[in-house]
């Protein structure tokens, strides 16, 4: 289940090459009057300049930001039984957008925020340096074909912005059912300075990562998930 995002291969200060396609698929009635209704509760909308985060949530609190949340079933499970959290959760889709904010209503979860827009451009302009103590990239589009991989959102470069928004200590947490491609965000982490690895290379699933209904029929037809947790470093005393 691709969630779709966003990156860059070269300089993120300049145009980036973009790691999703917008194609918004059906928004269902309930979908849009949840937009409609809930996004100017709920959404955040995207500005070149440094969110408050505390004023966004009206408190201060753990910070997650969750990139690429697609229908936001998972989202919504994690904020839901992480009620000391607050979740910054950033999608392009609309359709996902809608479905996370019905979600958001059913449950009254009031821990959540949402993003409608490129996730570099947020991470670039609207969070502040060692700001967050965590980062969620549940299933990202794996662009399986070669001439494709460009667009693939953990690239060098990104993986260096958002290391810079953790707090030491902080974890950036990947989950992907591409066996290649999670090779490469191995491989990626871990040459970042700031990262260090959790596990010896793949790290189990973390209990607050629910499986998707996607991933248990993968994982009954024998396909693989692979889990990378890193933390950002602390410096010595």
């Amino acid at each position: 289940m691709p969630l779709n995002t966003m990156t860059d291969t070269t300089d993120l200060s300049k145009r980036h090459i973009r790691s999703f396609v917008l194609r918004q698929g059906r928004v269902s009635p309930a979908q849009q009057r949840a937009c409609d209704t809930m996004l100017p509760r709920f959404g955040i909308p995207y500005a070149a300049k440094p969110l408050d985060l505390e004023l966004a949530f009206g408190r201060s609190a753990p910070r997650i930001l969750e990139i690429g949340f697609g229908m936001g079933d998972s989202t919504a499970s994690i904020a839901l039984a992480h009620p000391e959290n607050d979740y910054l959760a950033l999608e392009v889709h609309t359709p996902g957008v809608g479905n996370l904010l019905k979600l958001v209503d059913t449950h009254h979860i009031s821990n959540i925020r949402i993003i409608q827009h490129d996730a570099v451009e947020v991470v670039r302009d609207m969070l502040g340096e060692a700001t967050l103590d965590g980062i969620q990239i549940f299933f990202p589009d794996p662009w399986h074909k070669a001439r494709h991989n460009k667009r693939r959102l953990i690239q060098a470069p990104f993986v260096a912005l958002l290391a810079g928004k953790l707090k030491p200590g902080g974890y950036i947490h990947v989950a992907t059912d591409w066996e290649d491609y999670a090779m490469q965000v191995l491989k990626v982490l871990n040459e970042d300075a700031l990262l260090e690895n959790t596990a010896a290379d793949y790290a189990p699933r973390p209990a607050y990562r629910p499986l998707t209904k996607f991933e248990q029929r993968g994982l009954r037809l024998g396909h693989g998930v692979w889990d990378l947790l890193f933390r950002r470093k602390i410096p010595p005393a």
